[in-house]
């Protein structure tokens, strides 16, 4: 079976990690983001964009072209 091109997403930290949460904490460096502004580049799939949906008030997402 042929896989599907899932194509990949830049998620930027927008905002401060300090009152967050701990499950919050772990998701944006589970992204690998650190500190304010600094961006990553993740591949689309359920896992990442589960991530990102718990974080969605810290950070901003772009589509990527591949």
């Amino acid at each position: 079976m042929a896989k599907k091109a899932m194509g990949t997403i830049k998620v930027t930290l927008i905002k401060s990690l300090n009152t967050c949460t701990k499950k919050q904490k772990d998701n944006a460096r589970a992204l690998g983001l650190n500190k304010i502004n600094s961006s990553n580049i993740v591949p689309k799939d359920s896992a990442n964009l589960g991530k990102v949906n718990v974080i969605s008030h810290l950070v901003s997402v772009e589509e990527e072209d591949v």
